[in-house]
């Protein structure tokens, strides 16, 4: 019977998407970031048994754009803060080294 390989997550990466720090792989990475921070908010809108359109109201946006939000589009550091903040849910980020703790 033939040996079979076996790779580590980081070297599947690595063959099917690029190495990291190529525009394939940064791609890739920020928009799965993109993805968590969203689905993060999402998950917070519903332990605060929120709609949508319930945090839009507070955020001073539309539905719509909450969306938009959740699904990880639109997004800046100051979108993510207000979301949060809207919902009183402590959060914490890091960037290069400086910390941002919010509530």
């Amino acid at each position: 019977m033939a040996k079979m390989k076996l790779y580590t997550h980081e070297e599947m990466l690595d063959r099917i998407v690029g190495e990291k720090g190529t525009p394939r792989r940064d791609a890739m990475e920020s928009e799965l970031q993109s993805f968590l921070i969203g689905e993060a908010i999402r998950q917070a809108r519903k332990n605060k048994k929120l709609t949508q359109e319930q945090l839009g109201e507070l955020m001073g946006v539309r539905r719509a754009q909450v969306s938009r939000i959740e699904n990880g589009q639109n997004l800046t550091v100051g979108t993510i803060v207000r979301a949060f903040k809207a919902m009183g849910v402590p959060a914490a980020f890091t960037f290069g080294g400086v910390s941002l703790s919010l509530c």
